[in-house]
């Protein structure tokens, strides 16, 4: 049984995601770079270096997810830190700006079949991921699971006109968000007799291929949190929803 820690991060081949595996290989923990393409995640660890490893994983694929957890129960017998990182933002934007998609994509108007599609990356490839690792996750003595969530994922904060996201209305990734964020809490609840801690990370608006070229933050500053809450002590939060280590209103 290996002493390191053992984390898989999925969607870690580029992105938010291969920052927050690079912070925790820097703290000794050894990764699953959890990526669709096996190759992307081969070029990926060997960028992170020692300590990265790369897993074939595509969330959308049962078959992918099944067999990603029978190689890490062979080779490691547990899993100690999920973070759950994979997304998409949307299918049919194209060269649409933000404004424009968000206009073709209202409740009233938007395609069944885009809500589907982000709907099936980032709310049912998270819970089955979860439902796979699950039995990896309670043989660790303190695992901890992260939700990458988002900001736009806030209900109380789209529900406020004050609130500088209240007219950020791309109706399939926000809702797909605010249903993470209450996967989280069914998490923890079903979690609170164990030593598992659950919570959702809002990295912040990243410069990423999703997040644009004029998003607040560089990527070296958008897997702080969700390394952070992957570190947690004993005595840290369980069913919460963070950034840069305080707590956002649900």
């Amino acid at each position: 049984m290996p002493d390191k820690r053992i984390a898989l991060v999925t969607g870690a081949n580029q992105g938010v995601g291969l920052q927050v595996a690079k912070e925790l290989v820097a703290n000794g923990v050894t990764v699953l770079v959890g990526s669709r393409n096996f190759e992307r995640g081969e070029a990926a660890a060997r960028e992170i270096g020692a300590g990265a490893i790369a897993l074939q994983l595509d969330v959308t694929d049962r078959l992918s997810i099944a067999a990603a957890a029978e190689r890490i129960r062979e080779e490691f017998g547990r899993l100690d830190l999920l973070v759950q990182n994979a997304a998409i933002s949307n299918t049919r934007k194209g060269n649409l700006s933000l404004q424009e998609y968000a206009k073709i994509t209202r409740p009233s108007n938007v395609s069944l079949d885009e809500l589907r599609t982000v709907w099936e990356t980032n709310v049912f490839g998270v819970l089955a991921v979860y439902q796979a690792m699950l039995p990896l996750l309670r043989e660790s003595s303190d695992a901890r699971i992260v939700n990458v969530s988002s900001i736009m994922g806030s209900l109380t904060l789209h529900s406020d006109p004050s609130s500088p996201i209240y007219h950020s209305r791309v109706f399939a990734y926000n809702t797909s968000k605010a249903a993470l964020n209450s996967f989280t809490i069914h998490l923890a609840y079903e979690l609170r007799d164990t030593s598992i801690k659950v919570n959702s990370a809002d990295p912040g608006w990243v410069k990423t291929e999703m997040g644009g070229e004029n998003a607040d933050l560089e990527v070296s500053e958008g897997g702080k949190t969700s390394a952070w809450l992957a570190r947690l002590p004993e005595d840290g939060p369980t069913g919460g929803y963070f950034h840069a280590g305080q707590p956002l209103p649900w």
